[in-house]
């Protein structure tokens, strides 16, 4: 399984429906693990975003599923990113020429 980080920004929306964030939350990992996809945490956060969102999942093409599921609900807005962690990029570091 692949990780991906995304940011989240609250919209207009979101923000005036925030009373109901960690029930959305919980809808979004619901809908993930229909999908076969791991939410492994949820963070509200201060500063530049207003969360963040880590998943494990099969490849590129799921996890672009589910942020197109979440942002069709118009609540946040998202970007999203694959991370790697130390084993995965010592392989890709060994792949180098």
């Amino acid at each position: 399984m692949a990780t991906f980080i995304a940011t989240i920004q609250f919209t207009e929306q979101g923000i005036k429906d925030i009373r109901d964030t960690t029930k959305r939350a919980s809808s979004i990992k619901t809908a993930a693990k229909k999908m076969g996809i791991k939410v492994t945490s949820v963070y509200w956060t201060l500063g530049a975003f207003d969360g963040v969102l880590i998943f494990e999942a099969a490849d590129d093409e799921m996890a672009t599923a589910l942020m197109l599921h979440i942002a069709s609900l118009g609540n946040v807005k998202a970007r999203t990113a694959r991370a790697f962690d130390a084993t995965a990029m010592e392989k890709i570091l060994g792949s180098m020429k």
